[in-house]
């Protein structure tokens, strides 16, 4: 069984208020607001009964309201007390204040029929203009109170669906945060990811040349390609690193790579491979004009990646990269190289990989609504990157 709920000190407070101010009328002879007749003791009772029911206002409004209706009637054949009806007012108070919409609604509707039923009653009984004082009392106990209790509800219920707002729009506003600062981490290490990997991928793959082979010549060539790639790699690192501050004023980066630097990407890789790889180009997009910035990026870092990837697991042959736009719509990267899956051993790639190159590639199309697919391709002796990117903003491709 729940355990009883305790009165709240305010209403014990309204309580004991109103048994001192009946004991006082009684004592002092002011008890009734309209003498009909002496004071009978019975009429305690009443008093007691009604000062029980305000110790029930907040917790149980509609109960309150119905002992005390109990009460002011016993009260009111025995000269009511001042008091009692003070207190059956709040009651009506509390009934609309506290209680449920269907009980405030009642309430409401119950004190303004009772009040016009006085008035027109007192006025074809008594025959008496002076009778109107009677619906005046009636509307100071009942329809007076019970407004006074709906508007301040009114308000209280407008501070609350306020407060909901501003929570709710807080709540929605972390979130935006939460996703922005998740998004924006993502694309760092997409970026950090491509800019590294390609380089140290080299790095790795010429040092351990360098300490195998035996030949002076050989690892003069493969600290040739070191170098360049780790001066290469420190350049792009400034400049993600210049994009990233923001407390240095008139901070103008360097541009962003593109398809206009493929064919350095392309020389350099193939530096890189020192004649394991040969690479190939074709650029199938005749006279189109320059791709959206975000979508030449793209290209770029698939392009950039693929080769990565070929330099890490690619057995020696041929690497082909074609870019192709048939249509105003779309831009095709595909880059093919031979599969290292093939019948050859892959236990021990020449620098070691996380998968988070696919990974960054897929992402990187999936923002801009295309379409990408990586695996091995024809007979299964070469491995193909095939990625679809959309030319016009807000198109999307399925």
């Amino acid at each position: 069984m729940p355990a009883p709920v305790r009165p709240h000190r305010y209403d014990i407070g309204i309580a004991v208020a109103g048994l001192l101010g009946g004991l006082t009328g009684v004592g002092y002879d002011v008890f009734s607001v309209i003498t009909v007749g002496p004071y009978s003791p019975l009429a305690l009772a009443g008093l007691l009964v009604m000062c029980g029911a305000e110790l029930l206002r907040r917790s149980a409004p509609g109960w309150c309201l119905a002992i005390g209706t109990v009460a002011v009637i016993w009260d009111g054949l025995f000269s009511g007390l001042l008091a009692v009806l003070l207190m059956y007012s709040d009651a009506v108070y509390a009934a609309v204040l506290y209680g449920g919409a269907r009980l405030s609604r009642l309430v409401l509707r119950a004190s303004v029929a009772f009040t016009v039923a006085v008035t027109v009653g007192s006025l074809v009984w008594l025959r008496d203009p002076q009778a109107l004082i009677l619906g005046v009392l009636a509307a100071a106990v009942t329809a007076t109170p019970a407004w006074t209790a709906a508007i301040v509800r009114g308000h209280r219920e407008s501070a609350a669906h306020a407060r909901l707002r501003a929570e709710q729009t807080a709540l929605l506003a972390e979130m935006d945060r939460v996703q922005a600062v998740t998004e924006e981490r993502a694309r760092m290490a997409r970026e950090l990811h491509d800019v590294v990997a390609n380089h140290l991928s080299a790095i790795a793959i010429h040092s351990t040349a360098a300490l195998t082979l035996d030949e002076p010549g050989a690892s003069r060539d493969a600290l040739t390609v070191i170098r360049e790639n780790s001066t290469q790699g420190l350049a792009e690192m400034r400049r993600l690193i210049g994009i990233l501050r923001a407390d240095v004023p008139d901070a103008v980066p360097e541009a962003l790579p593109g398809l206009d630097s493929l064919d350095a990407l392309i020389a350099r890789a193939e530096r890189s491979a020192a004649g394991r790889l040969r690479i190939t180009a074709e650029d199938r997009r005749a006279d189109r004009p320059r791709p959206p910035a975000p979508v030449d990026l793209a290209a770029y870092r698939i392009v950039q990646e693929s080769l990565t990837n070929a330099l890490k697991h690619a057995t020696p042959g041929e690497v082909r990269v074609r870019l192709d736009q048939d249509d105003a719509q779309s831009l095709t990267v595909c880059v093919t190289s031979p599969n290292a899956a093939a019948g050859h051993d892959t236990s021990h790639p020449r620098a070691p990989g996380s998968g988070a190159g696919l990974t960054g590639m897929r992402e990187r199309v999936a923002l801009l609504g295309g379409t990408f697919s990586a695996g091995p391709y024809g007979e299964g002796d070469r491995w193909q990157v095939l990625a679809r990117l959309p030319l016009t903003e807000g198109t999307t491709t399925t």
